[in-house]
């Protein structure tokens, strides 16, 4: 598994799709999947003229701190702005996540037809000075879990590119490896109560149903965030990504926290442990071998 001495894995590619001169890696599966981060720092989106207006936070909803496409019709949230705004800030999004799932057939062969394309989403708004809740605060160590968007177990893979038109990086913390981590809060965690799984979608809180694995994910992530003597004590270290820097990571997998930067895109794919070439290194697999029971769905 990664440590992070070595998490940061560089590559010098400066194109996203395979069969351009500048394409050049390919077949990584297994260091993304044993918690590195693959850093493209040539690998730039590259925002036309006119594209250029929307690096600037008045066109975000002042209640949201993305804009994001969703769904397969990629229905946009998050933005305002005239008709024509929109069209283009849309276009502009649809034109990322193409790139970026170009990016993935590229860089891992095994996953092709296996991904599920997720979120869209650009982040114009600063990290620096947001209000939000503790549990909302990225700039503490966590590992992604949503409370109503249960996974059941699948990995969140995701493609993140600093667009910011200055010389500002987005920087993060990334953490000990997952094992590790859930080796300090997996015991401070109760079982879930009986059919509360089965409740929670009933009422529609969440999507779908609520594993075992998402009740101990959801436990490790605000565990985590919570734990301020823990925040400041374990093992981290701060990485800067440059504008114009494309990395990508499974951030179910690797700790990490948002500390700085302005105007960043992201795009979210779901992968199945089982697609994996190495499934025992998803947080599902770890996490059941450390409680000794099947957390997924019977």
């Amino acid at each position: 598994m990664a440590r992070l001495d070595d998490i940061l894995q560089t590559h010098d590619d400066s194109d996203w799709q395979h069969g351009q001169p500048g394409a050049r890696t390919h077949a990584v599966e297994s260091s993304l999947e044993t918690g590195h981060v693959l850093v493209f720092p040539e690998l730039r989106f590259v925002l036309s003229e006119a594209e250029r207006r929307f690096l600037d936070t008045r066109y975000a909803d002042p209640a949201t701190k993305n804009i994001s496409l969703r769904g397969p019709q990629a229905l946009m949230r998050g933005a305002v702005g005239s008709a024509e705004d929109l069209v283009e800030l849309r276009a502009m999004l649809i034109r990322f996540r193409d790139q970026a799932t170009a990016l993935a057939q590229r860089l891992f062969p095994h996953y092709t037809g296996k991904l599920q394309v997720a979120n869209t989403s650009y982040r114009p708004i600063s990290v620096e000075g947001r209000e939000t809740s503790w549990r909302k605060d990225d700039t503490r160590l966590h590992v992604d879990a949503f409370p109503s968007n249960p996974t059941q177990g699948a990995r969140l893979l995701r493609i993140f590119t600093n667009v910011n038109p200055g010389s500002q990086p987005r920087v993060w913390r990334v953490g000990e490896d997952f094992q590790d981590f859930a080796r300090t809060f997996l015991p401070r965690i109760k079982r879930p109560l009986p059919g509360s799984g089965w409740l929670l979608e009933t009422l529609h809180v969440t999507k779908q149903r609520r594993t075992e694995f998402d009740h101990l994910m959801l436990g490790l992530h605000d565990g985590a965030k919570a734990d301020m003597a823990w925040q400041r004590d374990c093992p981290q270290r701060e990485v800067a990504f440059a504008p114009g820097t494309t990395w990508v990571v499974f951030s179910d997998q690797v700790l990490h926290a948002v500390m700085s930067g302005q105007f960043m895109m992201e795009q979210t794919f779901w992968l199945s442990p089982a697609d994996q070439q190495q499934p025992d290194t998803s947080p599902l697999h770890v996490l059941e071998r450390m409680t000794g029971r099947r957390l997924g769905l019977a």
